[in-house]
């Protein structure tokens, strides 16, 4: 591969000139520019893009610490960012964590020393350690994608659980239903409590009791929702209708009603949360609280983006306002024979 200084021996001119003509640092002559070009072509030189990022102090690229799940809704995400940060010129480096505490502490280290330009991160509410390591870095621009503590130095991006959990407890509420439960996630996931709060507030202004065999608990997987919508099920209060705080407990809950006979939503409705794309494809076609993935996606870039430009904007938090989807497995109760 050749090198710069016979990229400069053919050209003429100097080392320091072709640097000029490659990071645009100095005003070179056009003829001289198309000169050094020209040679670079005929001798396939590739600048090398370490070696620029040390002049020029960029790279070019974001890294992304995500947790591996089963939940398509995180893959929809990263489709999001993805996307975003290559029609902005920008490479991503994605990195999951796998669930792991010490992976998620060496690909921090590894990004650290590829110079990153910034940091997404997306699995802070799995690594609580993680944030001494990412207070400690507070040059590195830095947005967190879910619910991690505030930083001085980053910014955080939302949705709002407890309107969703209210959204899906509402509709659920207003076509009729009075007996309805609920499959939350992890008490320890702050989404899940909010989603909870969400269908308690719904339930309140309905004037309707909040019923503690109804509230059923899984975690966020097609498993946790299947056993917790079976143990509902032996409830002494029969539910007419369920709240799954997020799709795939959703798709659990509604297998485990198949095995037993029932019908969605002609016995028992059951709506879902994030709307992924896997929902509009179930049988039946799955009624869900949609989080805007994509969007999601393009503001996190975005605002980190901001963030590289402008290192001393303040700490902000940024919320996402979830909506209602209607499809096929909420409908009103059957009346009572």
């Amino acid at each position: 591969m050749a090198t710069i200084k016979e990229v400069a021996e053919r050209a003429g001119v100097s080392t320091a000139t072709v640097s000029h003509v490659i990071n645009q640092t100095r005003f070179v002559a056009p003829s001289t520019c198309e000169r050094v070009w020209l040679t670079m072509r005929e001798l396939n030189y590739a600048p090398s893009a370490v070696a620029r990022s040390l002049k020029v102090q960029t790279t070019n690229s974001i890294g992304m610490l995500v947790t591996s799940s089963t939940n398509p809704f995180f893959a929809e995400v990263v489709r999001g960012v993805e996307r975003y940060c290559f029609s902005q010129g920008y490479n991503l480096i994605l990195c999951n964590t796998e669930g792991n505490a010490q992976t998620a502490s060496s690909y921090l280290q590894m990004l650290i020393r590829k110079r990153i330009d910034g940091l997404l991160v997306m699995c802070t509410d799995t690594h609580a350690g993680l944030f001494e390591q990412l207070q400690l870095q507070q040059d590195l621009p830095l947005v967190v994608m879910d619910w991690g503590p505030a930083m001085p130095h980053s910014d955080r991006i939302q949705d709002n659980s407890q309107r969703g959990g209210y959204l899906a407890t509402r509709h659920l509420i207003e076509l009729g239903h009075q007996q309805i439960a609920i499959i939350t996630g992890p008490q320890d996931k702050q989404p899940a409590l909010e989603r909870l709060a969400g269908y308690q507030q719904a339930l309140l202004e309905a004037k309707l009791p909040i019923d503690q065999a109804l509230i059923g608990h899984g975690d966020f997987d097609c498993e946790g929702g299947y056993q917790a919508m079976r143990r509902l099920m032996q409830s002494p209060t029969r539910p007419t209708a369920v709240f799954a705080c997020n799709d795939l407990m959703a798709m659990g809950a509604i297998r485990a009603l198949q095995e037993q006979g029932l019908s969605v939503p002609h016995d028992i409705s059951v709506i879902g949360y994030d709307n992924i794309a896997f929902a509009a494809y179930l049988n039946p076609p799955l009624t869900s609280i949609s989080q805007p993935k994509q969007e999601l996606g393009q503001l996190a870039v975005q605002s980190l983006l901001e963030r590289i430009q402008q290192p001393q904007l303040p700490a902000r938090t940024l919320r996402l306002e979830p909506d209602l989807v209607l499809r096929s497995s909420t409908a009103a109760p059957k009346p009572s024979s």
